[in-house]
């Protein structure tokens, strides 16, 4: 409960240092391996990749780590990153800047894997993508280095105006009321099996995320969704947000997936 409230606390600023992040989550910094590790395993600390990116132009925006009692130290970790020079310009305002979700753990079960995000400045919401154009990159510790990581940095960059692209593809894409509801009902189903107020989930938060183009519908279900700001149930719950980075990732790729099959 702690670092999730000292995350909240440090997300209400734009960027934070490496001290800052080493209060949030200190398993970013760990340099020995796993004690069940063996001497072949060759341990990177996920440090060493934030302090390349960062001299890379990219400002770290949020970091988290799963709550951990054995293992405590090498467990799953994300670091959110985002270069003010990358901006995708959008109407009224609604500019947006691709994030690149950075998730590793110490344990030996996982190598360093790259995401692709979009962060909204008019909800200051965090969009998990999951497209073909965008599959998962991935650093194996033992390959890690400098030039490995500005290649893969670099690959993901060159793809960007494709995910322009898709963007634009989904604001030319009007749903109708039906389909809406339909986009609605599948993306709650996602979270419970329990019955859903649809308007709790369609209903826009600010002007412009109003209207039935796909990416406007996409950005308020996702919102709604993952924050939990709808009712379900006969008890008629409100429900809770998606605090567990693992999760939010999943559903994030889920949502964006089922907005797609509306294309």
């Amino acid at each position: 409960m702690q670092n999730e409230l000292q995350a909240d606390i440090m997300m209400s600023s734009n960027t934070y240092s490496l001290e800052q992040i080493k209060v949030i989550a200190p398993s970013v910094f760990t340099t020995e391996k796993a004690p069940h590790l063996t001497e072949k395993y060759i341990q990177t600390p996920t440090s060493r990749v934030v302090e390349d990116l960062m001299s890379m132009g990219w400002q770290v925006t949020k970091a988290q780590e799963v709550k951990a009692r054995k293992g405590k130290g090498f467990q799953k970790h994300m670091v959110v990153f985002r270069n003010p020079e990358i901006m995708i310009k959008g109407a009224n305002g609604d500019d947006s800047f691709p994030q690149i979700l950075l998730t590793n753990s110490h344990d030996g079960k996982a190598a360093f894997n790259f995401r692709v995000g979009i962060f909204r400045l008019i909800c200051e919401n965090g969009l998990v993508i999951s497209d073909a154009d965008f599959n998962n990159v991935s650093i194996r510790h033992i390959n890690y280095s400098f030039e490995t990581l500005q290649a893969k940095i670099q690959e993901v960059i060159a793809k960007l105006p494709n995910l322009v692209n898709k963007i634009n593809l989904f604001k030319q894409t009007e749903l109708t009321e039906a389909q809406m509801a339909d986009f609605a009902q599948k993306a709650a189903l996602l979270r419970t099996k329990q019955t859903i107020n649809i308007m709790d989930v369609l209903t826009p938060e600010r002007p412009q995320d109003a209207g039935n183009d796909l990416w406007v519908v996409f950005n308020r279900i996702q919102e709604k969704v993952i924050g939990g700001n709808y009712k379900y149930g006969g008890k008629n719950r409100k429900a809770r947000s998606v605090k567990n980075f693992q999760k939010d990732i999943e559903l994030n790729e889920q949502l964006f997936e089922l907005a797609e099959s509306y294309l």
